[in-house]
C-alpha cells in the first residue's frame, strides 16, 4: 500500500487524494508536518527524481523562504539536505507518494495515472 503526505489545508493534497479514492487506490494519509518522510523514504524519493534534490522541497514554502534555502541549498551535502527534510515536514513538497515500486512528488493526474492505475 502507498504512503500519501499531504497537509489539511493544502488544496493540491486534497485534490490528489480525491483522485486516489476516484481511482480505488488503496492509501495511507499521513500527515506531513507531524509525520515527516523518514530519511529511507526521501532517499528512495531522489533517487526516482534523478538525484534532484530541489524537486523535494516545497520551494514556495515559508519556511523554504524564511531560512533562505534557494541560496543554501546548493551548499548541502545530500544527507544535509534529507536531514533538513526529515525534520520539517513543510519543507517537503506535497503531496508526497511512497510504496512499492511508487514515488511521486507534487500532484500530475497524467503522471499518477501512468504510476498508479493498473491496465
Amino acid at each position: 500500500m502507498i504512503a500519501v503526505y499531504t497537509l489539511a489545508q493544502c488544496s493540491t493534497c486534497k485534490a490528489a487524494v480525491k483522485w486516489l479514492q476516484a481511482h480505488d487506490i488503496p492509501f495511507r494519509e499521513r500527515a506531513i508536518r507531524e509525520t515527516p518522510p523518514s530519511g529511507a523514504e526521501l532517499a528512495t524519493m531522489l533517487t526516482a527524481q534523478n538525484g534532484e534534490l530541489r524537486k523535494l522541497f516545497n520551494t514556495s514554502g515559508r519556511d523554504y523562504r524564511e531560512q533562505q534555502l534557494a541560496a543554501i541549498l546548493p551548499t548541502l551535502t545530500i544527507r544535509e539536505a534529507l536531514q533538513l527534510l526529515e525534520s520539517n515536514g513543510n519543507l517537503v513538497k506535497r503531496p508526497f507518494v511512497i510504496g512499492p515500486g511508487v514515488a511521486l512528488v507534487g500532484f500530475n493526474a497524467v503522471k499518477w495515472k501512468q504510476a498508479l492505475v493498473k491496465k
